[in-house]
């Protein structure tokens, strides 16, 4: 579903102890709070008023609805008044989707000169969020608690973050990826226990032939690629005389993408150790299907396919970008230290500073035809790479802050799109801090997604999450994952 179909359910706690005429005020203004949410444009999706919840039999009842409902993508939940966490327990304990607990008041102030038992009788959120968020903690149930005044910018904008987390994971849950071909022979973090990530995250990860990708390929009209080279025409500049490469690349990215949708898979992967029958490695067409929505994983890195496209829909309707990555080499003189980050082709537009060019160049590997591919350089701003990798037994999210510059030199013999960046806390400590942790050399790169929000999904998905930030260091990073390792071993 798009962004704009998913909802979030509010549903907010009281007790029958109060009298009906503070019920009515309750339900009114949780009615008006969801109103004025979803006016305020800051949110990604609605939230829905669902329910004033009194007893178990309707808190059960509203989780067994969320659980079902496709459009619903979590529940928040706030407790105008004291409401007994105890009636809560089978509600929350069956609960299936993401959860935010909001801990928020419906007036800003205290009215001081006015303030009377009945004031306090009908707003008693700061006692009644205590007792809500006991229960969560001893049901250890994964949450995300955010606290502060309702109609506050800095506040929805944490809802709206965690909103897209949240939908990053119900959309996880339902993932298909398209594998052509294994694994590159011989690499080690690119392979996984594809049944544990269908349990843990919900992914289903299977194989197609490339020889049935051949057919589609062969099935395409020239009407059809005559179409789409007059959109490329539109969207990038032609820096290539050899069009047969491009209207190839044409013929693939609609064979790709009619075998991803027949199938309802969101993101493919593909080796070029694998090419039997194909002209040429997609290159173009990969990225062209990135900028779309769907994920990429290359030499058979499903786990980098599945989170690209998650992060992708995460970030709908927003402008930074979002693609595919390859730490590929260093910068290291003092002072001027950066990562050059690269792929053989596949690196999606979205993140482009410029117009892309398409140009078409030998690969140098695969014996294949010179692939196009389009050619740019990365926008300088604020990002993140992450890595999700599998440690035997759980999973690992890697995160690392970094900061994305324009490279003090042009390299116009580099025939691939790429970017330039300087890993957090700095070169070196993030450098040893990433193998360290166990991060792989593909990552997905956002200038949209923050590590909390990857915090979040983490949570949500029920796995390790490790971030790298300016703040990080050796010493401190190998106690926390050693104490992890403690401790996941314990679940």
């Amino acid at each position: 579903m798009a962004m704009k179909d998913y909802e979030f359910w509010f549903v907010v706690g009281s007790q029958f102890l109060y009298g009906p005429e503070v019920l009515e005020t309750v339900a009114s203004r949780a009615a008006e709070m969801a109103e004025e949410l979803n006016a305020g444009g800051r949110l990604p999706c609605r939230i829905v008023y669902k329910v004033t919840a009194k007893t178990p039999e309707e808190i059960s009842k509203v989780v067994k609805e969320a659980n079902y409902n496709d459009n619903c993508a979590g529940v928040i939940t706030w407790m105008h008044t004291f409401s007994p966490s105890k009636m809560w327990i089978e509600g929350l304990r069956d609960l299936q989707k993401p959860y935010l607990h909001l801990a928020t008041q419906y007036n800003r102030q205290i009215p001081n000169e006015e303030i009377d038992m009945d004031f306090m009788n009908l707003n008693q959120s700061a006692h009644g969020d205590r007792e809500h968020g006991f229960l969560g903690a001893r049901l250890r149930k994964p949450r995300k608690v955010i606290a502060g005044y309702w109609r506050d910018e800095d506040v929805q904008k944490r809802i709206g973050d965690w909103m897209r987390a949240a939908v990053g994971a119900v959309f996880s849950k339902k993932i298909k990826i398209m594998r052509f071909g294994d694994n590159m022979r011989n690499v080690a973090v690119t392979e996984g226990d594809k049944v544990e990530a269908q349990i843990m995250l919900g992914w289903q990860v299977n194989t197609w032939p490339v020889g049935e990708l051949v057919e589609y390929i062969n099935a395409v009209t020239d009407a059809e690629v005559d179409a789409l080279l007059k959109e490329y025409r539109d969207r990038y500049d032609f820096a290539t005389d050899n069009l047969e490469a491009v209207r190839y690349q044409a013929k693939e990215e609609i064979a790709i993408k009619r075998m991803l949708d027949r199938e309802g898979c969101q993101g493919f992967s593909n080796t070029f150790e694998n090419l039997y029958g194909l002209e040429q490695l997609p290159g173009l067409a990969t990225q062209r299907l990135m900028e779309q929505g769907y994920g990429f994983g290359a030499e058979g890195d499903w786990k980098t396919a599945a989170m690209t496209a998650i992060l992708k829909a995460m970030t709908e309707g927003m402008q930074g970008g979002t693609s595919f990555m390859e730490d590929y080499t260093y910068e290291l003189t003092g002072g001027g230290e950066y990562t050059l980050g690269a792929h053989m082709l596949e690196v999606c537009p979205s993140i482009a500073a410029a117009r892309p060019r398409i140009e078409v160049h030998p690969l140098g590997i695969g014996g294949k035809n010179p692939p196009a591919r389009l050619v740019f350089e990365g926008k300088a701003g604020n990002a993140i790479v992450v890595s999700l990798v599998d440690m035997g037994g759980r999973l690992r999210l890697i995160c690392q802050d970094i900061e994305c510059v324009k490279p003090a030199l042009p390299m116009p013999n580099l025939p691939v799109a790429r970017v330039t960046w300087k890993p957090m806390p700095d070169m070196i400590t993030g450098i040893e801090a990433w193998i360290i942790a166990g991060g792989a050399h593909h990552t997905v790169l956002s200038y949209d997604v923050t590590a909390e929000q990857m915090k979040d999904w983490a949570r949500m998905m029920g796995i390790e999450f490790v971030h790298i930030n300016k703040d990080t260091t050796v010493d401190q990073l190998e106690k926390d994952l050693f104490l992890a390792d403690l401790a996941w071993k314990l679940k």
